[in-house]
């Protein structure tokens, strides 16, 4: 039988797409290992666990919490986001996000590109600070929403700190991203059922306050979850204070720890949805950031 049939049985007051959604989340395991695919088949005496999360609020309440605006029309906003800030509600993180900030901020956001996501295009990690876009009417929010899903006139640059040096001073990777085959919460480099992601790196020309890392620019052609933290991973060279790719062992012997993964949303281009002309944005480092370089 199919998993999502037999969860059906189970759970008889779950939709079709509520279950399809548990488990693309990770949320349904079969035998200990999370499941793969609704489709998969399961066997009558496979153990199938069905985790439950917490619901989310409908609607998003305002809270005055201050935003670091760096630009800010009648059509969008250019925020530099605190390190620590979650982007939009979600289990676990009710309250204190950016959508919560921004609705107080722009009372009338609510009504832009959903309730639960307002004026939100693209994302950031929680603890990855730096440039993010909120649209404030719907002409900017269906525009943006299509340049950053073609990633066509966006050109997104991050400063990341890593452990170590890849071998080469720059360079393009060039693979699939998708969700890890057993830990769903992690993303991977695959072969199969996952998105290309692209990520053009060089290293900067400038010393760090520690001879074993190295700080890399890094401009992405896609925007895929957790990209430049997988990629960087990749070439052996971590972002430091990345608690899910990274080397804890190693961010213990920094001076300072690092209490958060150093990774930055530094620069970002754009074509004005609206007005339909070229702008770019810089945030500043941060003084976290700024403890490991010179």
């Amino acid at each position: 039988m199919r998993l999502d049939r037999q969860i059906q049985e189970t759970h008889p007051d779950f939709s079709r797409s509520r279950i399809e959604g548990l488990i693309k989340g990770g949320f349904v395991t079969v035998n200990g290992a999370v499941a793969e695919k609704a489709g998969m088949k399961v066997a009558e005496d496979d153990e199938i666990v069905v985790e439950i999360p917490p619901p989310v609020p409908a609607v998003p309440e305002p809270e005055d919490i201050p935003l670091d605006v760096v630009y800010e029309d009648a059509d969008m906003l250019v925020v530099n986001k605190a390190p620590g800030m979650v982007v939009h509600p979600a289990p676990g993180h009710f309250t204190g996000t950016l959508v919560n900030a921004l609705l107080h901020h722009c009372p009338d956001l609510s009504g832009i590109g959903g309730v639960a996501r307002p004026g939100i295009v693209h994302r950031l990690d929680q603890d990855t600070s730096g440039l993010i876009v909120v649209a404030k009417s719907q002409a900017a929010m269906d525009g943006l929403v299509k340049a950053f899903a073609s990633h066509k006139n966006i050109e997104k640059t991050y400063l990341a700190v890593v452990h170590g040096r890849p071998r080469l001073d720059a360079g393009r990777i060039e693979n699939l991203i998708g969700r890890h085959p057993v830990d769903r919460k992690r993303m991977a480099i695959v072969e199969k059922n996952g998105k290309v992601a692209i990520t053009n790196y060089r290293m900067l020309e400038s010393s760090n306050r520690h001879s074993n890392l190295a700080s890399v620019v890094c401009r992405i052609e896609t925007g895929r979850t957790h990209q430049i933290r997988v990629h960087m991973a990749s070439l052996g060279c971590p972002v430091i204070g990345d608690k899910v790719y990274g080397k804890p062992a190693l961010d213990k012997k920094l001076e300072p720890v690092p209490v958060r993964q150093m990774l930055h949303a530094w620069k970002l281009k754009l074509w004005h949805p609206v007005r339909r002309e070229q702008m770019s944005f810089e945030a500043p480092i941060p003084a976290d950031m700024k403890l490991f370089l010179i």
